[in-house]
């Protein structure tokens, strides 16, 4: 385990120019992650409004959402900072390159979680507000600061602020939780241990390098695939419970035949792990992308028919 402080690199001032530095301050809000977060945000708006709903309302919340999401990515790239400089994956990241400055991520996340916070206040509803700033703070302290360095289960606890915005979505139409945006949640948190592990074990030595003791670092290959099995399966389950609960059978047969798919290739990957043959865990990683959204494309296509 690694003795390295949070947040141990020297402060540098930014360089280069100023079209590099803005490219910079996108690049720390992680773009490609707040994609992946509002795709799940619209389709459970719209389960909750039964329809379309309020065009308006929907983004309002994705502009507080991606403010938020924008936050919580910054200060991770903040705290983080030591360790990305050691990862082959992250070592491009702008404070690793010295092109913002430490104290100016910071405040730079600070911000767009204030201003995240006052845009859910002042558009959506109280509910909504405050699992936003709950939001942040798992990611941030829970993931981030506590957990990642602590423990192989990292990720499967410190994955619940990636599962947010449904219950953001949904409370931003509604002012309340109920057992549909609950089983949304728990599809996308037993989805983040196979998808992220996958990437994990492609990277092990770079966390290995880094002192993190993601589960590909500390176990057995095989052990890693089972528990990825085992965390498919659970989400396959609640994708497919979702369907009595708040959908039709056109999300249900079709999300059925969707789990089956993902199954059967996390399972090839534990056989062939036990086996000791050569594995793909990427090719896992991309399919559960693939999988997740057309999960969520279903979830809107149900409420919109």
């Amino acid at each position: 385990m690694s003795t390295k402080t949070i947040g141990a690199a020297p402060q540098s001032e930014p360089r280069g120019s100023a079209l590099d530095v803005v490219r910079a301050y996108v690049a720390l809000t992680k773009p490609r992650i707040i994609e992946q977060l509002l795709i799940t945000t619209v389709p459970a708006m719209m389960l909750a409004a039964g329809g379309v709903g309020s065009v308006w309302l929907i983004v309002q919340t994705l502009v507080g959402g991606m403010l938020s999401a924008g936050s919580a990515n910054s200060l991770n790239c903040y705290v983080d900072r030591d360790i990305d400089s050691v990862m082959h994956r992250t070592r491009r990241r702008p404070l690793v390159r010295h092109v913002v400055a430490p104290r100016n991520a910071l405040v730079f996340g600070v911000v767009l979680g204030v201003l995240s916070t006052a845009v859910f206040w002042y558009y959506t509803t109280p509910m909504a507000t405050v699992l936003n700033v709950v939001a942040i703070l798992l990611y941030v302290v829970l993931y981030t600061m506590i957990l990642k360095r602590r423990t192989s289960q990292n990720i499967v606890w410190g994955g619940a602020a990636g599962c947010m915005p449904v219950l953001i979505g949904w409370a931003a139409v509604t002012g309340d939780i109920a057992l549909a945006p609950v089983m949304m949640f728990l599809v996308i948190f037993f989805w983040t241990p196979p998808h992220f592990w996958a990437l994990a074990i492609k990277y092990k030595d770079d966390y290995a390098a880094a002192g993190v003791p993601m589960l590909p670092v500390v176990a057995k290959p095989q052990t890693v695939t089972a528990q990825m099995l085992g965390h498919a399966i659970a989400m396959v389950a609640c994708s497919v419970l979702l369907w009595p609960i708040a959908t039709g059978p056109v999300y249900g047969v079709t999300v059925t035949v969707l789990g089956a798919w993902f199954l059967l290739e996390t399972i090839k990957l534990h056989v062939q792990t036990v086996r000791g043959a050569q594995i793909r865990p990427m090719r896992v990683f991309h399919m559960s992308n693939t999988y997740l959204t057309l999960v969520f494309v279903l979830i809107a296509v149900d409420a919109v028919l």
